[in-house]
């Protein structure tokens, strides 16, 4: 599915990402955990083209990503959610899920199967993005990536801000998402809200993938949370 070979990633002259790898198996959810500043961000910048990688290849699905310019990476079906959201503030939500939809000329059905996974977003097709409670655009920056009908989602820190009860709606959409066969790269600081879902957890650290360890392992031994993330 997706094989992350020993990238190299700089901001200007300042190294970001060294001898970065990871790989994922189709269905898989994995957790990204490190301190910030680790260098989780870039890496799924660097999945979508939009950080550029000057050694090593990410191969998604037999296609080599670090050869394509960024705006070809989401057809190829690998939805974005970034921090922050970024959504298109002054549109309705309505707008931009068609954003989503386009991207791959993704239709009705498609659609539907999203505003299913977020039932609140039916009922406020009309409304401004930019007008929307936090959770409420969190989940909607989820929707407009899944209108791609991605085989690949990334997401970083999608429960930031959030309430308890979006955060277990979110979860129980990446849930939902996996029994779809859809793969999903998590980023978090709340390690407790992820890993009841995660399949496996990478440890980063200055810009490496430090150990990579089944989260059955982890709940029998937190010893690399605390060291690698700071939280009991």
């Amino acid at each position: 599915m997706l094989d992350v070979r020993a990238i190299d990633c700089y901001y200007g002259e300042a190294k970001a990402l060294h001898q970065f790898s990871l790989r994922l198996e189709t269905g898989e959810i994995l957790c990204l955990l490190g301190r910030n500043g680790a260098g989780k961000t870039t890496a799924l910048k660097a999945i979508m083209g939009l950080v550029p990688v000057r050694r090593g290849s990410i191969v998604f699905d037999g296609t080599d990503l670090t050869k394509l310019a960024s705006h070809e990476v989401p057809r190829l079906g690998i939805g974005y959610v970034p921090q922050g959201r970024r959504l298109f503030s002054e549109l309705t939500v309505e707008d931009n899920l068609r954003v989503g939809l386009m991207t791959r000329n993704s239709g009705a059905a498609v659609r539907q199967h999203v505003l299913e996974l977020f039932p609140v977003l039916g009922e406020r097709l009309g409304q401004r993005a930019g007008t929307m409670s936090g959770g409420e655009q969190q989940m909607l920056a989820m929707a407009r990536a899944l209108c791609i009908a991605p085989k690949l989602l990334l997401l970083d820190e999608p429960t930031e801000g959030l309430s308890p009860a979006m955060i277990a709606l979110i979860r129980r959409s990446i849930v939902e998402l996996k029994t779809h066969g859809v793969t999903t790269i998590l980023v978090e600081q709340r390690v407790d809200a992820v890993l009841p879902i995660a399949d496996r957890v990478a440890f980063v650290e200055n810009g490496r993938v430090t150990a990579v360890m089944a989260v059955a392992e982890l709940a029998a031994d937190r010893h690399m949370i605390d060291r690698y993330v700071g939280l009991g």
